[in-house]
């Protein structure tokens, strides 16, 4: 039976619970927060006995084989170091460090302690996700990727997520080097780092602010962003941040030498796309009926999945925590290779170099409050 705790008692904390629930073997032992109070509250939702309004504490009396830390980022590297260094694994949400300096010394930590850290990409293991890999494996592309895009989406349209950010300088987001896109863009680079290879270069990052969000106030933070990448194999890569695109996008295109594939986390979709070409007036036919075919079987196989209580929300952190779980237990390289992890860290921090040049960033700020 593994002893999880939680360090950081905010929403997302709750979102953990839940998902931690449906895996067996595994009991929460406690929960922390420096405000002890919202350790009291999220123990008293999940049952949990041990609240601590200090991590080191825990730790000692504790002693969890897993702690998944749902703080702001500006806490996640002290605080998986102390995990690590007593001798629990980590689950650390994203974004996974502030730098890509940060990130390799916590895995390198990892290894030097014989424990496992991962990072909270949850949406790279949603149903859409694994079938998708599967087919890559299998050579549906015809060969390695010639092109990826990742599009992702975040609404203004209930403005209560950003309203704190924008009234105030000293919000924890308004504290990342990447301000608002740091704390949220890293589901979206993640998608790009697995099939790029090390030499990923960032060509042009290209930021602005939306006349939604100036409208809301905040001058300075930037919500539309557009990246274009390539790497050392000649792939190539583009990324679209947006609040303004509706419907909104949670879209991954991969493109192959003779297929291409598109992953559509908003409906939980998988689209096929094969390279076929058809003759005279065909070419208007059957492409459509292609695609109706696709989204029907996709619509068919959701259903399924619901009926068989595969598909819920937060599936794909459900089955992140699950597989990390399992390779702690059968002594197993994690979920998501630290390459990718390390890849993603240091392309957000090309990106963010780029669009906040250093004569902007705001001043380091002390650890914020570990609700998240």
């Amino acid at each position: 039976m593994l002893r999880i705790a939680i360090v950081g008692c905010g929403k997302i904390a709750d979102q953990h619970v839940a998902a931690i629930r449906r895996i067996p073997g595994c009991e929460i032992v406690a929960v922390c927060d420096r405000e002890v109070l919202m350790a009291g509250q999220l123990g008293e939702r999940c049952g949990v006995k041990g609240c601590y309004g200090d991590l080191a504490v825990m730790l000692a009396e504790c002693k969890p084989d897993v702690v998944h830390i749902t703080t702001p980022p500006q806490g996640h590297f002290a605080l998986a170091q102390m995990c690590l260094q007593a001798g629990s694994h980590v689950y650390l949400e994203k974004p996974f460090t502030i730098t890509a300096g940060e990130a390799r010394q916590l895995t390198d930590l990892a290894g030097t302690s014989g424990r496992l850290i991962t990072a909270g990409h949850n949406l790279q293991f949603t149903l859409e996700m694994l079938e998708m890999r599967r087919l890559v494996k299998a050579g549906f592309l015809g060969g390695t990727p010639s092109h990826l895009e990742s599009h992702f989406s975040y609404g203004l349209d209930d403005a209560s997520y950003v309203a704190p950010i924008l009234g105030s300088r000293k919000h924890w987001v308004r504290q990342l080097p990447g301000q608002l896109l740091h704390n949220v863009v890293s589901h979206g680079i993640a998608k790009l780092a697995e099939f790029l290879d090390d030499d990923a270069v960032v060509l042009m990052a290209s930021a602005h602010q939306s006349p939604r969000l100036r409208s809301l106030g905040g001058a300075e933070v930037l919500d539309e962003l557009r990246v274009l990448i390539r790497d050392g194999k000649g792939t190539s890569a583009f990324f679209c941040f947006t609040t303004q695109l509706k419907p909104s996008l949670n879209l991954l295109k991969i493109y192959g030498p003779s297929n291409a594939l598109v992953v559509d986390h908003a409906s939980g979709c998988l689209i096929r796309n094969r390279s076929v070409t058809s003759k005279s007036y065909l070419t208007f036919i059957v492409p459509p009926l292609q695609a109706s075919r696709e989204y029907f079987r996709n619509a068919r196989h959701n259903l399924m999945h619901i009926l068989r209580h595969r598909l819920h929300q937060d599936a794909g952190m459900k089955e992140l925590i699950a597989r990390f779980y399992d390779s702690i237990r059968l002594s197993q390289p994690p979920p998501i290779p630290y390459r990718e992890i390390l890849l993603t860290a240091r392309i957000m921090d090309d990106i963010f170099a780029q669009i906040y040049p250093p004569a902007s960033q705001p001043e380091n700020a002390p650890l914020a409050a570990s609700t998240k």
